[in-house]
C-alpha cells in the first residue's frame, strides 16, 4: 500500500501548524516512521516547489499559504510520474468472451473514477484538511492545540 500521500499531508500539516522547528527527526517521531523516509518525501515536496528546508536545526517551512496549496499539487508532489490508480489485469485468456472484452469496458470506468479523484483534490486545499483536523481534534481534545 502506497501511503506516501497521507504521510506527505502529515508533514505539511506539521510544518504549517506547529509553533516549533520541524526537521525530520520531529516529523519521522509524528508519523512513526524513520527519518530517512520523511527526508525522500520532504525532497519531494521540495523539488515540486510547496516547501523548502535548510541543513541543520532551522528546519522545513511552506512556499506558500495553505490555502493556495491544493491537494492535487501535493499528490502529483509525491506521485511525479503518471501512474494509473487503477489497472485491468491483461494475461488473460484469450478464447474467454469476458476475458476479451474486460480491458475495452473497465479502462473508460477506471479511467473516469481517477479523473473525478483528481477533481476532487483539487478542490481542497492544504487549509480546508487542517481546518478538519482542528475540528475533530478540538470535539476531543478541546484544551490542547494541533
Amino acid at each position: 500500500m502506497d501511503t506516501k500521500f497521507s504521510v506527505a499531508l502529515h508533514i505539511m500539516v506539521m510544518i504549517s501548524e506547529s509553533t516549533e522547528v520541524q526537521n525530520s527527526d520531529t516529523l519521522a517521531n509524528s508519523v512513526n516512521t524513520n527519518p530517512s523516509y520523511i527526508r525522500k518525501i520532504t525532497a519531494l515536496l521540495k523539488k515540486a516547489g510547496i516547501i523548502e528546508s535548510t541543513q541543520g536545526k532551522s528546519g522545513m517551512s511552506l512556499l506558500k499559504s495553505s490555502r493556495e496549496i491544493d491537494l492535487l499539487e501535493i499528490y502529483q508532489a509525491v506521485h511525479p510520474k503518471e501512474v494509473k490508480l487503477l489497472n485491468v489485469h491483461t494475461d488473460v485468456n484469450p478464447e474467454c468472451p469476458v476475458a476479451q472484452n474486460i480491458e475495452a469496458v473497465l479502462n473508460p470506468i477506471f479511467t473516469d473514477a481517477e479523473q473525478q479523484l483528481f477533481q476532487s483534490l483539487k478542490a481542497r486545499t492544504l487549509e480546508d484538511v487542517i481546518k478538519q483536523m482542528k475540528e475533530n481534534h478540538y470535539e476531543s481534545h478541546s484544551n490542547q492545540a494541533i
